[in-house]
């Protein structure tokens, strides 16, 4: 199977929110990483067919999909960002909603619910009212109605906000199964969250795909341009005025700073290993973009 983007374009008054973007995707779990701004949101509607493109076209196995939509949505597993619910519904109730939208079989859809309860721990609040759900219990109702339908292309609009590290790793270990037979498209800000489990990186930038690579080639550009210092808080000021910061540790009164550089800042900076969080402040230094990390 194959989703084929060629050349979308779109654009808000007079702003470009996604400028020229092509790229084709099989299956496997493809992370798409960018600003808040950046224009992953609108590419991902777009990819959906809920948002009609000024330009450019959508094909899944090289038929355009708004040629047969109806089943094109068959195939189709969505999370956007803020998902709108019925929150009167319990939990299994409105995932067999879900499953008469969708049109499934009633046999199917019941075993399907409780698999998909099973794995993201919700079966022992399968009966409880949505509006009484936590945040994080709420994000796991929307990943299970996104794969109540064993979609073909999964799209996920930030689906571990809200959740704890716990459940961020069971949805990495489901999101990895779910990719070996599924094109998956991962929108996140949490760079933690794709760097074990996706199959290529596709960075965006004011509109833009920058690159579309695997990890270890993305991060082969990083060598040589991270590195790791030791000091005291006079020491260290100079270095962050001057560099950009991935990460700051304090332990009493030495602190660690990890930062980039093309060149080997001093001469008792360490070189340390790149990793995505390098990669993606190597890009974004000069908005101050927010990441979240795990590594403080």
């Amino acid at each position: 199977m194959k989703l084929t983007i060629e050349h979308l374009q779109k654009s808000f008054k007079d702003k470009i929110a996604v400028n020229d973007v092509s790229f084709t995707l099989e299956e496997g779990i493809h992370a798409l990483l960018g600003a808040n701004g950046s224009g992953k949101t609108t590419l991902m509607r777009m990819i959906c067919g809920i948002m009609k493109a000024d330009q450019g076209i959508v094909k899944m196995d090289d038929i355009a999909i708004l040629q047969n939509y109806k089943e094109y949505t068959k195939s189709l597993g969505y999370l956007p960002q803020n998902a709108g619910f019925y929150m009167d519904f319990n939990i299994e109730s409105f995932l067999r909603y879900i499953g008469v939208l969708k049109c499934l079989k009633k046999d199917y859809c019941e075993q399907k619910i409780d698999e998909l309860l099973t794995r993201l721990n919700l079966q022992d609040v399968r009966k409880k009212k949505l509006k009484h759900l936590s945040g994080g219990m709420m994000q796991r109702v929307g990943i299970a109605q996104a794969l109540l339908n064993h979609p073909k292309i999964l799209i996920l609009d930030e689906p571990s906000a809200g959740l704890d590290p716990k459940e961020r790793i069971a949805l990495r270990q489901l999101l990895s199964h779910v990719g070996k037979d599924t094109i998956v498209i991962l929108s996140t800000h949490i760079v933690s969250d794709v760097e074990s489990i996706a199959d290529d990186i596709m960075l965006m930038k004011q509109g833009q795909i920058l690159f579309k690579k695997p990890l270890p080639d993305i991060l082969q550009g990083m060598s040589e341009k991270v590195y790791e210092i030791n000091g005291n808080e006079q020491a260290i000021r100079a270095f962050e005025q001057d560099y950009t910061i991935v990460n700051r540790k304090t332990d009493g009164n030495i602190i660690t700073i990890r930062l980039l550089s093309d060149h080997k800042p001093c001469a008792q900076a360490i070189e340390k290993e790149p990793n995505l969080d390098d990669v993606y402040l190597s890009y974004f230094r000069e908005e101050n973009a927010y990441v979240e990390t795990d590594l403080l």
